[in-house]
């Protein structure tokens, strides 16, 4: 089964990644989409990460019951700070029957000569890349395991969403209506 692993902090998940994960998991070869909750980027500050759980559940209520995608913490469980390339050789022994790509952003795509092993990462595994506004194509780009995927692109961030509940100020539409309402009702990011 041809999977997508879609990595990210999600903090908070958003519209946006919901919608590149369902564009992936439909308009695409991707039989499924799991959405890795990472819990700290080694290339990010953990500053304001809120915790592992409540990221995961923000995301389990994001994808709801759409049968394509999935909610993983494979990292949770594994040495800090989380390497894909570890997570991805932890994941080929899990589960032999899948055939796991990585999703990415052209922002990520830009700078992957910084990842550990970047170099295995592009030679044995396929990286389906949507393109991110104002952001640089990179070097890698042309590689022959890096797959150009035109997918509807939202200029949103999860720091701009953030922020917006720091000030009290709505966020409605900017995620989905479950994350939104959990949001409401919870004390997270303020």
């Amino acid at each position: 089964m041809k999977t997508g692993l879609f990595f990210g902090s999600f903090n908070p998940v958003h519209t946006g990644h919901m919608i590149i994960a369902n564009h992936m998991a439909y308009h695409i070869d991707l039989q499924q989409v799991w959405m890795v909750v990472s819990p700290h980027n080694p290339l990010k500050p953990s500053a304001g990460l809120a915790k592992d759980y409540d990221r995961l559940h923000l995301v389990q209520l994001a994808i709801g019951d759409n049968p394509r995608l999935r909610a993983s913490n494979v990292e949770f469980s594994l040495p800090k700070p989380s390497y894909t390339i570890d997570t991805l050789t932890y994941l080929k022994e899990k589960h032999p029957e899948h055939e796991f790509v990585l999703i990415m952003g052209g922002d990520n795509l830009a700078t992957l000569n910084k990842w550990k092993n970047y170099e295995k990462l592009l030679e044995w595994y396929e990286i389906y890349l949507y393109r991110r506004p104002r952001v640089e194509d990179g070097p890698f780009i042309h590689h022959p395991h890096v797959k150009l995927v035109e997918a509807p692109l939202i200029d949103l961030s999860a720091t701009y969403i953030r922020e917006c509940i720091k000030k009290g100020l709505s966020v409605q539409y900017l995620v989905p209506d479950t994350v939104y309402e959990y949001l409401r009702g919870s004390s997270m990011y303020r």
